[in-house]
C-alpha cells in the first residue's frame, strides 16, 4: 500500500475520500496524518486547498507520533503548522508572523523538511510484543532520553512554488508525518484539502536556495505500519 492518509491516526470527525488522499472536517479543528513519516533526509509533498467555503480554515504541516489528533497542527510541541488566515506559522499554539500573506482556496502549498542524519538523533522506537493478535508496547527498561536536536534541520513552506522562508529549524529527532487540520462551522460544507505525495507535483520548486534536493514522500519506504490495520481487516485496537 502506498503512502496515503491514515484511517487510524486521525480524529473521528475527519472524513477521508475513497482514495485516502483528500480530507475534510465536520467540526472544529481536527487532525489527520499520513501513514508514513520520515526520520532523516530531505522530503517534500504538496497539499491543494480544494475548498474553504464561507467558514473553512486550515493549518497544514508536519506532526510527530505524539501530535494531538483532536487539535490543529501546531497546537503542541509535536507538530508544526502553516495557517491560511494570515500565513503565520504555528507551534506550541503560538502564532508568529511568517509568510507575506495567507493562502486561499485553490492554492497549492508545498512542504519541505530536512533532517540531516536524523536517524542518529531519533528516539528508540518502543519494543512491541504480540499477544492474542494485538501489539502492545513494553514499558521502557530505563528512563527515556531527553530529545536531541538534529543539527541543520529545518521545515520550510512553499505557496504555489514560491518559498515563504525557513519556518522552523533545530528540530528534535523523531519521525515526522505529513499532517493537516481543517475547521468548518456546523451545517456548512466541509473544508477540503487534497494531498499529493508525488512524484508528479503541480508546483515543484525550481530553486531550493542551496538546500538539499528533496525526495517525494511517495518514496518513503514501508517502516512498520501494519497494512492490515490500515485496511481494516485486523482486530488491533486504535490508539
Amino acid at each position: 500500500m502506498k503512502i496515503c492518509l491514515s484511517k487510524i491516526y486521525k480524529a473521528e470527525k475527519v472524513e477521508l475520500s475513497d482514495d485516502r488522499l483528500s480530507a475534510g472536517s465536520t467540526k472544529g479543528y481536527r487532525m489527520v496524518r499520513a501513514t508514513r513519516g520520515v526520520v532523516e533526509g530531505a522530503w517534500y509533498f504538496e497539499i491543494k486547498v480544494v475548498r474553504l467555503g464561507e467558514s473553512g480554515h486550515t493549518r497544514l504541516g508536519w506532526s510527530t507520533e505524539k501530535g494531538d489528533l483532536q487539535a490543529p497542527v501546531g497546537y503542541d510541541g509535536n507538530s508544526f503548522g502553516y495557517r491560511d488566515v494570515d500565513g503565520s506559522k504555528v507551534h506550541k499554539a503560538l502564532r508568529e508572523k511568517y509568510g507575506e500573506e495567507g493562502y486561499k482556496e485553490s492554492d497549492v502549498i508545498g512542504f519541505y523538511i530536512n533532517l540531516p542524519e536524523g536517524g542518529s538523533y531519533a528516539p528508540k522506537p518502543p519494543h512491541l510484543v504480540l499477544y492474542k493478535g494485538q501489539r502492545y508496547a513494553c514499558a521502557p527498561e530505563a528512563k527515556e532520553e531527553a530529545p536531541k536536536v538534529v543539527p541543520g534541520s529545518e521545515i520550510s513552506f512553499f505557496k504555489n512554488g514560491v518559498c515563504q522562508g525557513v519556518a522552523f529549524k533545530d528540530l528534535y529527532g523523531g519521525r515526522y508525518y505529513p499532517a493537516a487540520s481543517m475547521y468548518t462551522l456546523p451545517n456548512q460544507p466541509n473544508c477540503v484539502v487534497k494531498f499529493n505525495f508525488g512524484p508528479d507535483f503541480e508546483f515543484f520548486p525550481e530553486d531550493f536556495n542551496g538546500r538539499p534536493l528533496p525526495k517525494p514522500m511517495v518514496e518513503v519506504p514501508y517502516h512498520g505500519f501494519d497494512n492490515r490495520v490500515e485496511n481494516g481487516v485486523s482486530n488491533e485496537k486504535k490508539h
